[in-house]
């Protein structure tokens, strides 16, 4: 067999031809296969090392945590789980006595793992340490610091945990804040929003669960509401509008006298908005603004007089209504943020408008007030008390109750004390006699409720005294008190029911109190006492060690009191209620016995 001929041909020269004997290797390709024979005798070499490292390694290491392995932080790789245990307790134990920090959106926080129910399976956390790879890539990498973070594995008890995620909310979760301008004193101070943060319970329980043992702090997971303004926004607030509005004050010019607005009073009255471009909007509160300066104007306005139901003459009469003359707020203040930009000349100009009276004489023209429609008298009264009566019926004499109305008498009077003409006067005091300071309403009020009652008007709140006062009708009475400060504690109260309104008039005299009710007259009204029935005899009972009255009591019963009411002309029966009562039997008081003489 021949081997190929390789013809070489020279220019200008003839052909020549050379013949290769049978296996014999040109020049080239002979060092190209020694080279492939040395390459693969290393690789070879290296192979075999490989091989005989990794099964040492794999004979040395049999048992141990893989090298590279961190536990919360701890390095542990290489080790037998015996050791592996020790050396994570030494690192991590520690950090459990600790509080766990936490951050949830821009607040910190911090929590014990015990009250939070977390605890470490270390038996656990070493078998998910996992085993001896056999991968050789594997494990070649672990030998050049290739390291895999395991974690700890926690148990955990749930209540607990859920219970410590919920006792975080009050110091994470916030509503958003928009930022805004306050004043120390005159001094504008920018308060910076803050948009509102909500813990997400279950992101911050995986957050725990996960990273509790790090030692590290723990981020929790929170949703954000954003606000509208910036923190730029309310400095250019502060630097262009409310500095400038407190620079000075401002006068109101009134008719014959001025009023001033201080700077403080400015301050207090600004109220500022959140604006679509991040900043803030101001705005005066009026009401503010007026409480403080209006008073300084008072003087130049003239107070109007509601028309009045008289009795001069014996019937009702109306006295004219007086409009009156004040200050415009609303108009005056329109220009207040233009002014309060201003460095000089800021000046309102006060604008006045009439005042009407709230009841106008053709008003009360139209009540149809003409005619008594019920009325009641009682007597018998000490000197004392006929001067409370005789104050508290000057006050009430003349009040209109509209259509529709609930008249109050502690809500008409106000207190009654000594500031208003009332004197201290005779009480009954769980029983026993005693003085106040306007002793003696209660038969002003039983009057009024019965002069309402026959007036057919819808009772809308009374009550009875708890024992019965034989100048009274039984069921039929009513009484009142008030605390020392004058707030109610027992009112009486009617309503007018009515399309009419109705006039109150009171005759007083020294031995009597009349009042009488007047408007259209619609109905007749009739009342029917009940009999007297469930009779208690008084109960003794030790009088005061002074000033002690001694009284001899009264039983105690139930009775009841009917209103038929019936219209007037056709006798139609329109109503029928009956109330019952129960009366406490009065206790027979027992003077103690007076001191020895001398």
């Amino acid at each position: 067999m021949l081997t190929p001929i390789t013809r070489t041909h020279t220019p200008g020269d003839e052909p020549t031809v050379k013949i290769q004997a049978p296996g014999q290797p040109d020049g080239d390709q002979g060092a190209k296969s020694k080279r492939l024979r040395k390459a693969g005798i290393i690789a070879g070499a290296v192979f075999g090392a490989l091989v005989v490292l990794y099964g040492v390694d794999l004979l040395m290491s049999s048992g141990e945590v893989p090298r590279g392995v961190t536990v919360a932080g701890v390095d542990v790789g290489g080790q037998s789980h015996e050791d592996a245990e020790r050396t994570l307790r030494e690192a991590i134990e520690p950090r459990l006595a600790e509080p766990v920090k936490l951050r949830g959106g821009d607040v910190d926080a911090e929590v014990k793992s015990a009250d939070a129910g977390l605890s470490i399976d270390w038996r656990a956390t070493l078998d998910h340490t996992g085993e001896q790879p056999l991968n050789p890539i594997t494990r070649l990498m672990s030998l050049f610091g290739s390291s895999e973070e395991k974690g700890v594995i926690t148990t955990t008890d749930d209540k607990k945990l859920d219970a410590a995620i919920e006792a975080l909310r009050p110091k994470i979760d916030r509503e958003p804040a928009e930022g805004t301008v306050k004043f120390e004193g005159v001094n504008p101070v920018a308060v910076d929003p803050k948009p509102g943060q909500k813990l997400d319970a279950a992101g911050a329980r995986q957050a725990l669960v996960d990273q509790w043992a790090t030692g590290k702090q723990v981020a929790l997971p929170v949703s954000v509401t954003k606000v509208k303004t910036t923190a730029a926004g309310v400095k250019k607030a502060v630097d262009e509008i409310a500095k400038p509005a407190v620079a000075a004050p401002v006068i109101v010019h009134g008719e014959g006298k001025d009023a001033t607005i201080e700077p403080a009073v400015i301050a207090g009255s600004l109220v500022f908005k959140p604006a679509a471009n991040g900043g803030l909007t101001a705005s005066i509160d009026q009401n503010k603004l007026v409480g403080a300066v209006g008073p300084q104007l008072a003087s130049t306005e003239v107070e109007g007089k509601d028309a009045q139901i008289v009795f001069s003459s014996g019937a009702p009469t109306v006295e004219p209504s007086v409009d009156g003359k004040g200050v415009d707020w609303a108009k005056t203040l329109t220009p207040v943020m233009d002014v309060l930009k201003k460095t000089d000349g800021r000046e309102l100009k006060a604008v006045y408008a009439p005042k009407p009276a709230k009841v106008t004489t053709d008003a009360a023209n139209k009540l149809g007030i003409k005619e008594v429609i019920g009325e009641f008298t009682t007597r018998g009264f000490a000197s004392d008390s006929g001067v409370n009566i005789r104050t508290v019926a000057e006050e009430v004499d003349g009040a209109i109750v509209k259509p529709g109305e609930t008249f109050s008498l502690n809500g008409y009077t106000g207190p009654r004390t000594k500031a208003q003409g009332y004197v201290e006067a005779g009480v009954i005091k769980e029983g026993a006699p005693g003085r106040e300071v306007g002793g003696g309403i209660s038969q002003f009020a039983t009057t009024l409720y019965n002069a309402a009652y026959f007036a057919a008007m819808k009772d809308a709140g009374h009550k009875e005294h708890s024992y019965y006062i034989s100048r009274y009708p039984a069921a039929r009475e009513a009484t009142v008190f008030q605390n020392h400060d004058g707030s109610s504690v027992i009112d009486l109260k009617f309503t007018n029911d009515s399309d009419t309104g109705v006039a109150i008039q009171t005759i007083w005299t020294s031995s009597s109190i009349t009042v009488k009710l007047w408007g259209t007259k619609k109905y007749e009204v009739e009342s029917i006492t009940g009999g007297r029935s469930n009779q208690t005899p008084p109960q003794e009972k030790p009088g005061p060690a002074e000033n002690c009255h001694a009284s001899n009591g009264a039983p105690g019963f139930t009775t009841s009191d009917t209103r038929i009411i019936r219209e007037v002309g056709s006798g139609r029966e329109v109503s029928r209620n009956t109330r019952t009562v129960k009366y406490n039997p009065q206790p027979k008081i027992v003077c103690p016995p007076p001191p020895p003489a001398g």
